[in-house]
């Protein structure tokens, strides 16, 4: 299923559903990104994805990130939560959502990395490697965040 993202774009589908989401900055022990090419747009993102009735959020992170690269990990804080209307993301099933997501850190405490069916590709990234990767600004955002080291989470 294709995925399209729109950022303020006027000509962007009406959304017909609101999903709360989850997604994780998982860094290695020399402090790269866990980034995915995802299999939908091509681009690159942090893992994560929609929560289920049966999750909490930091479990939709936990679960979301062992599905989608084989890792474990534990959740160890917050980047920020992103809920910014003028984001609308598009699939070709006919869905069109508004998505409420909250961004945490998290650190890996086991597993073996692995691609699912929704990546083509996964890869912890340097800082210095991020402006070169092809990445929807909304994720680029929260990486940012997450970089700033902020004393606050993003309230947005």
């Amino acid at each position: 299923m294709a995925r399209t993202e729109y950022y303020d774009d006027p000509n962007a589908p009406k959304p017909n559903s609101m999903v709360v989401a989850a997604s994780a900055v998982v860094t290695d022990d020399r402090g790269r990104i866990l980034l995915q090419r995802r299999r939908d747009n091509d681009l690159w993102a942090l893992p994560g994805g929609g929560m289920d009735m049966t999750d909490s959020l930091p479990g939709t992170a936990v679960r979301e990130v062992k599905e989608e690269t084989g890792l474990d990990v534990e959740v160890t804080g917050l980047v920020g939560t992103y809920t910014d209307p003028r984001h609308i993301i598009e699939y070709s099933d006919g869905e069109v959502r508004r998505q409420f997501n909250v961004c945490f850190r998290a650190r890996i405490i086991g597993g073996e990395l692995s691609i699912s069916d929704e990546s083509t590709e996964l890869r912890f990234v340097d800082r210095s490697e991020l402006d070169a990767l092809p990445m929807h600004q909304t994720q680029r955002l929260r990486i940012q965040h997450f970089l700033e080291d902020r004393s606050a989470p993003y309230l947005g």
